[in-house]
């Protein structure tokens, strides 16, 4: 839960937040309503919501809507959309886990989904980022467990099924990670196949937020990207409202330090690459 007391400044940076969450994954507070409240506070372009999409077999259900609340977050993000700013789109973030193929392949073309983000959150049912399970990293080999989160990053690229790939080295949010040449070696054949796919990266500000104090990913994996083309986009991973938009001048800055020029917008899951503001 993100502390209430934390004051997020407004930007007013003309950018679109593509990753937001709501009451209905459990583990965030507010409506959409609320979200979208305060990014036309902060001045920003576009919003796109993204809860954890749910799935009948019932995985992780403590932290996603199931089933049966996916009606009603459709209804309300619609009740939002109209042709003023900032613009709504429509997006889920769903994860990857081995038996998750055969619902998502059907279900994510049929909902009319925006933009639909990938992500990993277990590793051999190990929820490597979830607070409850962090004192499984004090006797966990950390290179073993960042090679077998880049192979399931693999896996969720093959399917096609994703835009984007969401927080891509989240596994480093309590501060655990390899040494720099490690995780190259772990992550450049991954950054090939999205550059060969067309899948785009997030730049997550909510990494800033968490014990790392980071933004996902890390400079060295943005610069990566950028020498492969892969096209970014801006998401805070809001669970909260005034958490829209939080640090993206920092993620900017990201950006263009590691030499991107542009980075994407998206509607009905099809791209246009756009010019970074100015600065």
């Amino acid at each position: 839960m993100v502390n209430p007391g934390r004051q997020t400044i407004a930007s007013h940076i003309n950018l679109p937040d593509y990753h937001i969450h709501t009451a209905l994954c459990r583990h965030a507070e507010g409506d959409v309503a609320d979200y979208l409240s305060e990014a036309a506070t902060k001045g920003l372009s576009e919003i796109c919501f993204t809860d954890h999409a749910p799935n009948p077999d019932g995985y992780d259900h403590a932290h996603r809507m199931g089933m049966e609340d996916f009606p009603g977050y459709r209804e309300a993000v619609a009740g939002l959309q109209n042709d003023e700013t900032p613009g709504v789109l429509f997006g889920i973030e769903a994860d990857y886990y081995q038996g998750c193929e055969p619902f998502l392949k059907s279900w994510l073309p049929a909902q009319g989904f925006d933009f639909v983000l990938g992500s990993v959150h277990f590793i051999n049912g190990w929820g490597f980022d979830n607070p409850e399970e962090r004192y499984v990293w004090e006797s966990a080999d950390i290179s073993a467990t960042w090679r077998k989160y880049f192979e399931s990053l693999m896996m969720l690229i093959d399917t096609c099924l994703f835009d984007a790939v969401a927080h891509m080295d989240i596994p480093k949010k309590f501060g655990h990670r390899p040494p720099d040449r490690e995780l190259r070696e772990m992550v450049a054949p991954v950054l090939d196949r999205m550059a060969e796919m067309g899948m785009g990266m997030e730049l997550n500000t909510s990494g800033l937020r968490k014990p790392v104090a980071e933004i996902y990913p890390c400079p060295m994996i943005v610069s990566l990207a950028c020498e492969r083309d892969i096209p970014i986009c801006f998401g805070s991973d809001a669970h909260s409202p005034m958490d829209v938009g939080a640090d993206f001048e920092a993620a900017l800055k990201l950006a263009r330090g590691a030499g991107y020029k542009d980075y994407f917008r998206i509607r009905q899951r099809k791209m246009e690459r756009i010019l970074l503001p100015a600065g």
